[in-house]
């Protein structure tokens, strides 16, 4: 792996279930992370590695202290993140980044690396329809919708944020992807802009449309899939973290349900 390889992933969704179940996935995302920490030279959080985060004024989400870490040893390693907000963890405040030196964006990323013009979104709302989710997204990122959130205790608030975000993930999870739409509402415009490479998550589909050297790419997920994309020398890869080692999908599909067109 050359020294020059940066990381994008995202929809962990951690606290969607209990510990218990939890705890092997949860593993398996950190054994990635420490390892990204000896090969890369950026990191990107493409949304949604929290199922619900929402900082109270003097407390934030115990059960994520071990993924903080992880991403705190990464940073001491002088490795950059960035942390693009999903619709899961738009609530991302001031601790990533002033205790852990995280930078933390809102909406698409327009990147220059390795020769390439990377276009990067967390991927809700891009597509056309869903207006109540529109409109709730407006509502739910108001400051004065986050001061009142800010009211209920976070023995309420947090359990009662699970809820919600349980029953929003499993409706998306259940729909099938339909990747050329996504290319034409979502990818062809950018192509159209210059970028010649486009990446989403959200989905929590795995899928990939190459054509005339742009590249567009569905993250998926670390529920099922356990995927994530590597930028390296110019070439983005999709890849899949299986028994503490990448395995490639170019290696025959090893990620069994990409999806890809081209």
């Amino acid at each position: 792996m050359s020294p020059e390889a940066v990381f994008f992933f995202s929809d962990a969704h951690l606290g969607a279930e209990s510990k218990e179940r939890e705890a092997s996935r949860e593993s398996r995302l950190h054994a990635f992370l420490d390892s990204v920490a000896e090969r890369a030279t950026a990191l990107y959080v493409v949304g949604d590695l929290f199922d619900f985060w929402f900082e109270y004024r003097s407390a934030i989400p115990s059960r994520h202290f071990h993924t903080l870490c992880a991403l705190g040893r990464i940073r001491r390693a002088g490795i950059p993140i960035v942390y693009l907000g999903g619709n899961h963890d738009f609530w991302i405040g001031r601790f990533l980044r002033d205790e852990l030196g995280i930078e933390v964006r809102e909406g698409a990323l327009e990147l220059e690396i390795q020769g390439r013009r990377l276009w990067v979104h967390h991927g809700d709302g891009l597509i056309g329809g869903d207006l109540g989710y529109k409109v709730l997204k407006r509502v739910l990122r108001n400051p004065a919708c986050i001061g009142l959130y800010r009211l209920l205790h976070p023995d309420l608030g947090i359990p009662l944020a699970g809820w919600v975000s349980g029953r929003s993930r499993h409706s998306r999870d259940a729909r099938t992807l339909d990747g050329p739409r996504l290319v034409r509402e979502i990818a062809a415009p950018r192509f159209a802009e210059g970028h010649d490479a486009v990446i989403i998550g959200h989905f929590h589909h795995v899928y990939e449309h190459r054509e005339a050297g742009r590249d567009f790419v569905v993250l998926g997920d670390w529920i099922r899939h356990f995927s994530y994309a590597v930028l390296e020398g110019g070439v983005l890869k999709l890849e899949r973290w299986t028994d503490g080692s990448p395995a490639s999908t170019a290696s025959g599909g090893l990620l069994r349900d990409l999806r890809t067109s081209r």
